[in-house]
């Protein structure tokens, strides 16, 4: 889930969907960043997040999702469903009224097209949709339906894993603008537990009152146990109108172990001889 600014009375536009890195733990990547990656959630898997996420603009204020819930669920092999869930508060640079309640919905699909090999990256789609379950008229939510296309493309080498790409977000809101975004992500785990990364993410102006920016990332990942991890992330805009984001999790997965998926498949496939 991601925000990037607000006008004066508005919640931000932008609320992005999350996954988080890979590393120890076999699961997806994305948050706590907020490049992406074309990694769906293992087949008959589940992830779920408990975060909260913030994002300031100097012309827009201050949006925080506090607490904020996420669900994906691997559906069937290579397509991962999404929802997310958010509390949302508002803090306007004008001075105006803050505000608390329940944000706009996210739904989407994450759909892998092509695995990675030695020498062909992973590449995916990660479309989505917010639904105006928020109140806009207290800046709680955006006010009408909202889309944004993503490709994503990504790859291995040793203890180092490299994502981005980019796409549209379509907000036919008033006030509000479609713009590009774009993101590069280098990460490295650094041990059984730890895994450190960074990220160069960038938008076009959201609102027909504020500016593009770009922003230098730092986060990471550790593993309490397997299955269970903290998420962590932070940073500026270095180019564009200052933007500050900064991103906190609980992490889990849980799902059949992969001798069980082969099993229930075999058994599946007999039954339709």
């Amino acid at each position: 889930m991601r925000r990037h600014g607000i006008r004066s009375g508005w919640v931000l536009a932008c609320l992005l969907a999350v996954a988080s890195a890979c590393f120890a733990a076999e699961r997806a990547m994305g948050p706590p960043f907020q490049t992406d990656d074309p990694d769906p959630v293992d087949f008959h898997h589940f992830e779920a997040y408990a975060f909260s996420l913030s994002d300031s603009t100097k012309s827009g204020g201050t949006a925080l999702v506090a607490p904020g819930y996420e669900m994906n669920w691997g559906a069937v092999p290579n397509v991962q469903l999404h929802l997310i869930a958010p509390l949302t508060a508002t803090f306007p640079a004008d001075g105006s009224p803050k505000q608390y309640g329940y944000g706009d919905t996210e739904l989407g699909a994450k759909v892998r097209f092509i695995k990675e090999t030695k020498t062909m990256p992973e590449v995916g789609i990660f479309p989505f949709f917010e639904l105006p379950s928020g109140n806009a008229d207290k800046g709680l939510g955006v006010g009408k339906t909202w889309y944004r296309m993503p490709l994503w493309i990504q790859k291995s080498w040793g203890p180092w894993t490299s994502y981005g790409g980019g796409g549209e977000a379509i907000v036919p809101a008033e006030g509000m603008k479609n713009y590009p975004f774009a993101g590069l992500l280098v990460q490295r785990t650094l041990t059984k537990k730890v895994m450190l990364g960074t990220e160069l993410y960038g938008h076009g102006a959201i609102t027909t009152d504020s500016g593009s920016s770009t922003m230098l990332d730092l986060g990471g990942t550790y593993e309490f146990k397997e299955g269970f991890d903290l998420l962590f992330a932070g940073g500026h805009s270095v180019h564009g109108e200052p933007e500050t984001y900064a991103y906190l999790a609980l992490y889990w997965t849980w799902g059949p172990k992969k001798d069980e998926d082969k099993k229930a498949l075999l058994a599946r496939m007999h039954l339709r001889r």
